[in-house]
């Protein structure tokens, strides 16, 4: 076990807000780990009924109402306690600060999204291997040429991640994500990329490219990373994110989501 994956929560996040930056994947095993998206008020219901729209690539696990900066998952501060964060003006990414409290306003409604990181210790478990575990890279990411439902104001493509798997354990990948559905569940998709417009696995969009070796098979997950696509099509006036791959890490245990 690494020195970081055997961290609390709380360590994790103290280290964050003290400057340390750095992706999450393998940081605190078994505590779960969240995609983030705070809006504008008047913006909020259109983020919520896009999740609910589309509920495999976004599942919210809670949601803070304004001037909230913890709640039932974690007791920390959504504006400092992430690695990186990305913040969007009209659509456009502006800045990817460390601590976001100077863009903060008082009107934000943050959602917090279930993130695939948290069935990756499962997957260990099951001998199911991580290959960007392995390869100690972040779990690529990829836009694809799959909609989402639109929802108001909100509408893009679907984001997946990526995770090769051994084609005798695609199987077993299967059964066990979809034990978790609240955190994406099992694959939208396995096999040929093509199929999901990826022309290329070894440039994701987010993430780092990852090597598949032998009979690996690439398997994709949906992603909470689809909220900040929808965001830039649909060029909201201000939306604050996570850095994909730079999560919140909460004080809930993974086995929360296993049903």
């Amino acid at each position: 076990m690494s020195t970081t994956s055997g961290l609390t929560p709380a360590q994790a996040r103290a280290r964050f807000r003290g400057g340390l930056v750095t992706t999450t994947s393998g940081w605190c095993a078994g505590w779960t780990q969240v995609n983030l998206i705070a809006v504008p008020r008047e913006y909020a219901w259109d983020v919520l009924l896009f999740a609910q729209r589309n509920p495999k690539p976004c599942p919210v696990l809670d949601v803070l109402e304004p001037r909230e900066f913890a709640g039932a998952l974690f007791d920390g501060d959504v504006r400092t306690d992430l690695p990186r964060y990305r913040v969007y003006v009209d659509g456009e990414l502006v800045e990817r600060p460390t601590d976001v409290r100077e863009h903060w306003r008082g009107d934000l409604v943050t959602f917090l999204i279930g993130c695939s990181f948290t069935f990756e210790n499962a997957l260990l478990t099951e001998r199911v291997p991580v290959r960007h575990l392995e390869q100690g890279g972040t779990v690529p990411m990829y836009r694809t040429t799959r909609r989402c439902r639109s929802a108001g104001r909100m509408s893009g493509p679907l984001v997946v991640s990526m995770r090769p798997v051994p084609a005798a354990l695609v199987d077993t990948a299967v059964s066990v994500t979809a034990r978790y559905p609240d955190v994406h569940g099992s694959p939208v998709h396995v096999g040929d990329p093509a199929s999901l417009g990826i022309t290329d696995l070894d440039r994701p969009d987010h993430g780092d490219p990852v090597r598949m070796t032998g009979d690996d098979v690439p398997v994709f997950w949906a992603c909470g990373v689809t909220p900040q696509a929808a965001v830039l099509e649909s060029r909201l006036p201000l939306a604050i994110t996570h850095e994909p791959g730079h999560m919140l890490v909460t004080d809930t245990r993974d086995t929360d989501y296993l049903i």
